[in-house]
């Protein structure tokens, strides 16, 4: 019996060691291109940026507006309430893209087998997500505010209610982002993530005006105002209106007080629970 040895050609890393930190930003960075089809395909591509443009055409009929009439178009503070499809669409196309492929082909372990933690793993993710959302709303706002700026309108500029509906773009990212993710994670297949998603954001638009009209017949105008909470994007524009005192983009307005960022917070909390809770299972398998 004999045998022969290989030589093929492997050598030991002998570069830095540049840590889980580095790793994190890397697969933060890897999942945000993924996430607008950058590096891949020129079909993944088409989605995202069909939806960017979207969202970017009530800017630019604003910005006509303020140049041709001298006056102001859309509010700030009602723009992603108003774009709120083309957002959930953008979601839901784009938020199994994030998760399932991993989950699907099983390569968790490999990531984990690195210096990058189930934590930082999620951590990745999530970033990536909000940055993405974040972006699809803020840059239209963005174009919207210099439109003003340049064309000089009478009066100041609405510089308050430009930085409240970013930060508030910021927080409804992070919300969209913790249900997104949580509900693609539930499944390795693409589809089904998607459907997942947009069948809890239809079946939330399709509940508001339900119960929002049943509770008003019935004379409880109280209780009416909380069915506009069962939508992220009216629970949102519900704690700019507490924060900020921009007018309400619901009929009848919302409930007073902290209680809808109350609400905001215990459920991105929850979100981010059931992510971890997936993502710490998937990686015990």
């Amino acid at each position: 019996m004999s045998s022969e040895i290989y030589d093929i050609g492997y050598r030991h890393y002998d570069g830095p060691r540049l840590g889980p930190g580095y790793a994190t930003r890397a697969l933060t960075l890897h999942s945000l291109r993924g996430i607008f089809g950058l590096g891949r395909t020129a079909r993944s591509k088409i989605m995202p940026f069909l939806l960017a443009i979207i969202m970017l055409l009530p800017a630019v009929v604003s910005i006509a507006m303020m140049a041709l009439l001298q006056q102001r178009g859309m509010a700030y503070s009602a723009y992603a309430v108003i774009m709120q499809a083309v957002i959930a669409i953008f979601l839901a196309a784009q938020a199994p893209t994030v998760v399932a492929p991993d989950l699907r082909y099983r390569v968790l372990p490999l990531y984990l087998s690195r210096p990058v933690a189930v934590l930082q793993y999620v951590s990745a993710k999530v970033i990536a997500m909000t940055a993405a959302l974040f972006t699809l709303v803020a840059v239209p706002l963005t174009l919207i505010y210099a439109g003003e700026l340049l064309i000089d309108l009478p009066g100041p500029p609405q510089t308050k209610e430009y930085l409240g509906a970013l930060a508030m773009a910021l927080l409804l990212a992070v919300l969209l982002t913790a249900f997104g993710l949580a509900l693609a994670s539930l499944t390795p297949r693409r589809g089904l993530g998607v459907a997942s998603v947009i069948a809890v954001y239809l079946l939330s638009l399709a509940a508001v005006p339900v119960i929002y009209g049943t509770l008003l017949s019935l004379n409880e105008d109280a209780a009416a105002r909380w069915a506009w909470l069962l939508n992220p994007f009216w629970l949102v524009d519900a704690v700019q209106v507490w924060l900020f005192g921009t007018t309400p983009n619901s009929e009848g307005g919302y409930p007073p007080g902290p209680a809808p960022a109350l609400i905001t917070l215990a459920l991105i909390a929850f979100a981010f629970g059931v992510l971890a809770l997936r993502y710490r299972k998937a990686a015990a398998q």
